[in-house]
């Protein structure tokens, strides 16, 4: 893949300078309240992409709806943790091809911190690529990758990354490592790490994010307009990643997350008007990752 001159966004076919949000929905797949939130915000709008967790239990029913709908932007959102008290899912490759990455529950690790400290890389590798075949097998037109809890941005598994990027020839969320760029995204400590995985894949020929924002999931009841206008005024110039996490409330996700108003309410927010009209106000511009493919694909 090589290389293309030109600013990322004029690149895409905006003029340089437009403010340009990749608005996308992580953890599809998780659970049937996350595959109905997901859905309905890509299907309303302005929400442009998602990504599937293909361990967890609901990924079928995310796949079934994937192939009924291949208007849908959809990537492999790589999963390496299985975070939740009492969800939890085990390993695609299986435990006894990946032993490094599984508990003793049976499950993916709870954090990013014990996949690095225990896994092995190559087990890693094993697992990303059974979690990626497994989404193209089932149907899925994998637009993209990007990762859950960003474990795969830790050394040394930013390699498996860069590689499975340029195998499948696909973009993946990174970030260009900026002091602006990281300034509130709670990454600013890890400026060197990420600037070594982005000048990887950049000279892979994947294009960078010029900002990104991860501030979802974290605002008080009540607080969610406010919060997220916020968030999608603060954009700036470039191509931007801004991450939510819809899903219906519910006696699932109840049970499942703490954070479950914030979920239902980006469900209404990224799916609905008044996002919609702060993006109009604003004059931001919203994208998929399928034309980030594209550049890729014509490298």
């Amino acid at each position: 893949m090589e290389k293309r001159g030109g600013s990322l966004v004029e690149r895409l076919g905006f003029e340089a300078g437009t403010r340009v949000a990749v608005i996308h929905c992580d953890d599809i797949g998780m659970c049937h309240a996350a595959n109905e939130g997901a859905f309905e915000a890509l299907a309303n709008g302005p929400a442009t992409c998602g990504s599937v967790m293909v361990p967890c239990p609901w990924f079928q029913e995310a796949a079934e709806h994937a192939r009924a709908h291949p208007e849908l932007d959809l990537g492999v959102h790589l999963t390496l943790n299985a975070e939740w008290p009492h969800y939890r899912w085990p390993p695609v490759a299986g435990a006894t091809r990946v032993p490094s990455l599984v508990d003793d529950q049976g499950a993916l690790p709870r954090t990013a911190a014990e996949v690095v400290q225990r896994a092995r890389p190559e087990e890693v590798e094993i697992e990303l690529r059974a979690q990626i075949d497994r989404a193209l097998e089932a149907g899925i037109d994998v637009s993209h990758l990007d990762s859950h809890m960003g474990t795969v941005f830790f050394p040394p598994l930013g390699d498996v990354y860069a590689r499975l990027a340029a195998d499948y020839r696909l973009p993946v969320f990174v970030l260009r490592p900026t002091a602006q760029a990281l300034e509130g995204s709670g990454l600013e400590a890890f400026r060197e790490v990420l600037g070594k995985l982005a000048d990887r894949l950049e000279s892979l020929g994947i294009p960078l994010f010029d900002g990104f924002d991860a501030s979802s999931l974290v605002f008080e009841q009540g607080r969610g307009r406010e919060h997220n206008v916020a968030r999608l005024r603060a954009l700036g110039p470039g191509v931007n990643y801004l991450i939510c996490h819809p899903a219906r409330q519910g006696d699932e996700l109840t049970a499942i997350a703490a954070d479950a108003h914030c979920r239902d309410f980006e469900r209404s927010f990224y799916g609905g008007d008044e996002a919609r009209r702060v993006l109009e106000r604003e004059g931001i511009q919203t994208l998929g990752m399928r034309a980030l493919r594209e550049l890729v694909r014509a490298g």
